[in-house]
């Protein structure tokens, strides 16, 4: 019986040294990665591309064969855009030398062979360009171009190439860009890829990608197309000392119970998200603007934060608005202010998102980027006097007849009072 349980030394050593030369080697150029199951559960769809993929991890799906012509046509045109100097063939080599580099960029490891892998990136990265060309050069666009012909198509190719699990490197981009001396062949010399992406987004997302953000904002350190979206919303100018004290709850009582404490409201100058200010009880907040897709730009950022980034704003700003605007009341509130301009169906529906976006969220007491403005806004409103000055003012003096009778009550009270008085006196 012993006989039927000896290992084989050898064998086994062979087999367990080549599982673990098979592992994919951990680089610090990792910045794309498979949304955690945890969120991807709460939303299949916010993650996942709809008419094309970009990059290994949707790489053949058979739901998004359809766009592959359109791919490759859009290839086409990219090499007969680029400078004659460059030909296929160095193209190949080009990014062949970069495989490595772009291999590590993805957290897991690429079935992909080696040229199919290549073939697979100068395809998608030749797309996306072509996309960002075509967008700030209409010129370029043909009149039965299948994606600038048809709005719809335009509009899921914009929300598909936003996707944490549909992303090439920045870096393989701009490379490529560069190599095709395509700028110098339109006479447009300034014409940068940050400055394509720029143009791509602002016209749809002005209120998220602003006119100055490449003035204002570091792209330098660009990862992909959903970095340079959450690069256009970090803070400006960082708050110092947000760090939670042991006995402080991270959660913000909602805008009807600050509203009842005698908090106002106010629509902030900066367009920044992250620039929300509360002083002498006044709560300035920058427009939020909420519309049926709004979730998926969300929900993307949330999951790379979680995967990637040491400060986590957007996480922070979720847990933050998610405890603000709890009911539809308070969404209310917000929208007569003018600070929550939503496009979605009922009030209802923008609190319900984002309660339900906080499900998912991720937020370290010990970094949280609102603690300061939290931890006033609950003393603000344990403050007795706050709640009795409120309720005086919004119960008894919201209109001036209210006033007038409270007055003419007082009045009455006071004649009463100063005819006991002399009453007594008589007597």
């Amino acid at each position: 019986m012993l006989s039927d349980h000896i290992i084989d030394v050898e064998n086994l050593s062979i087999s367990i040294g080549k599982d673990l030369e098979a592992l994919h080697p951990l680089s610090d150029e990792c910045c794309i990665y498979k949304v955690p199951k945890i969120l991807y559960r709460l939303n299949e769809v916010a993650y996942t591309p709809q008419v094309v993929s970009i990059g290994p991890f949707h790489h053949g799906k058979p739901e998004l064969q359809l766009m592959e012509e359109h791919k490759r046509r859009y290839t086409k045109e990219f090499l007969q855009l680029s400078t004659s100097h460059v030909s296929v063939k160095e193209y190949v080599e080009f990014i062949k030398k970069r495989e490595k580099r772009l291999r590590n960029s993805y957290a897991e490891t690429i079935q992909l062979n080696p040229q199919d892998f290549v073939k697979m990136i100068l395809t998608d990265a030749a797309f996306l360009i072509m996309v960002l060309l075509k967008f700030s050069c209409p010129e370029l666009q043909s009149s039965n171009d299948r994606i600038y012909s048809r709005p719809w198509m335009s509009r899921d190719v914009r929300y598909d190439i936003l996707l944490l699990e549909n992303q090439l490197p920045f870096f393989i981009l701009e490379d490529l860009y560069d190599v095709s001396g395509i700028p110098n062949k339109l006479q447009k010399p300034g014409l940068s890829m940050i400055k394509l992406v720029h143009s791509f987004f602002k016209i749809k997302w002005g209120y998220w990608v602003l006119d100055d953000v490449l003035e204002k904002q570091n792209f330098l350190e660009t990862k992909h197309l959903l970095d340079f979206l959450r690069i256009c919303q970090q803070p400006l100018n960082l708050q110092a000392g947000n760090k939670i004290k042991s006995d402080v709850t991270w959660y913000a009582p909602s805008v009807t119970e600050l509203y009842r404490a005698g908090v106002k409201f106010e629509l902030a100058s900066s367009k920044n998200l992250l620039d929300i200010e509360f002083r002498d009880g006044i709560l300035k907040l920058p427009v939020l603007k909420m519309t049926n897709r709004s979730e998926i730009l969300l929900r993307n950022l949330q999951a790379f934060e979680q995967c990637h980034c040491k400060d986590k704003y957007l996480n922070d700003y979720i847990a933050l608005i998610s405890t603000l605007v709890e009911t539809a009341e308070d969404v209310k509130i917000m929208a007569e202010n003018g600070i929550i301009q939503n496009r979605l169906r009922h009030n209802d529906s923008l609190s319900t998102l984002f309660n339900y976006l906080a499900k998912g969220n991720f937020v370290s007491r010990k970094s949280f980027y609102f603690s300061n403005i939290v931890e006033a806004l609950n003393l603000y409103c344990k403050n007795p006097w706050h709640k009795w000055k409120a309720t005086l003012k919004q119960d008894y003096f919201n209109n001036p007849w209210a006033g007038i009778s409270v007055l003419a009550a007082f009045i009455l009270l006071m004649l009463t009072v100063v005819q006991t008085v002399c009453s007594l006196l008589q007597i």
